[in-house]
This record gives structure tokens, C-alpha cells and sequence, in this order.
């Protein structure tokens, strides 16, 4: 059984869906979730922990306004997050440039600070006809070993 933090970036609450699927697959494997919609980085735990960041990408490639001071303390942190595994899911629109952007910046603030990825970014098009929770749950449930 493993730990999971499941850090949540939201503008109009699509992604809290995504997050709330991923959770319920793991504790379907019987692994232990806590989510944080409103997450302040020196809250979450990150001891034998596996950090999930869910976030939608708003704007010109902004994050969304619940995950900024996240984003902010994370990038002001002066100590390695090295123990630390963790795996993105990014939600845009391929029909913007900045296409995931927000994830994509949070994956490189964390591999700059040591953090290791575990499996490769998964990033959902909204441009698409699809179901955003089915895709993020299936992922999951496809890379349970790894986690």
C-alpha cells in the first residue's frame, strides 16, 4: 500500500473531477489518498509520500488561481526534493499554444528541485470529444505496478 497527496489546480472544476477518479482507482487498489483543493506546499506531506499534480492550464498558460501560491512556494523552496516521486496530469486545449503549459511548468519546477518523475506526464485535450476522468483513471490503473 502506498501514499498519495493528490495537489489540484482548478479554474472551473473539471480537474477536481480528474483528481477524484485518480483517487478512487487507488483506493480501489487499496492505496491511501488525501486531496488537496486548495493546496499550500508546506502542507502537504512528503515523507513515503508519491505527490499526484492535477492541473488544468487557464488563460495564456497561467496556472489557475488555487494553485498559485502552491506554484510560488514550490519554486521559493531551498531544499532538494530528491525522496520525492511524483506524475502530472495536464489538462488544456491543442488549440492554444500554451497547450498544458501549467503542468508542463510544474514538471520542471519539480525535476529542478530534485523530484523525481515516475511516470511520464499524461496530458489531457479538451479540444477532443472524450471523457477527461475515464482517460486519467485508465492511465492510472495502467501504471499500478509502477506506482
Amino acid at each position: 500500500m502506498s501514499s498519495f497527496q493528490i495537489i489540484v489546480g482548478s479554474m472551473l472544476g473539471g480537474t477536481e473531477y480528474i483528481a477524484e477518479a485518480v483517487e478512487s482507482v487507488l483506493n480501489d487498489a487499496n492505496h491511501q489518498c488525501e486531496i488537496h483543493f486548495q493546496p499550500e506546499f508546506s502542507q502537504i506531506s512528503q515523507n513515503n509520500q508519491t505527490w499526484i499534480i492535477c492541473t488544468s492550464t487557464h488563460g495564456a498558460g497561467d496556472y489557475p488561481e488555487n494553485i498559485e501560491n502552491f506554484v510560488e512556494e514550490l519554486c521559493a523552496y531551498d531544499q532538494s526534493l530528491q525522496d520525492l516521486p511524483f506524475l502530472v496530469i495536464a489538462v488544456g486545449d491543442s488549440n492554444y499554444d500554451t497547450f498544458c503549459l501549467a503542468g508542463k511548468n510544474i514538471k520542471n519546477n519539480m525535476l529542478g528541485k530534485g523530484a523525481k518523475q515516475i511516470i511520464e506526464m499524461l496530458c489531457i485535450d479538451m479540444d477532443e470529444d472524450i471523457d477527461p476522468e475515464q482517460i486519467a483513471e485508465q492511465w492510472i490503473r495502467d501504471h499500478l505496478d509502477q506506482l
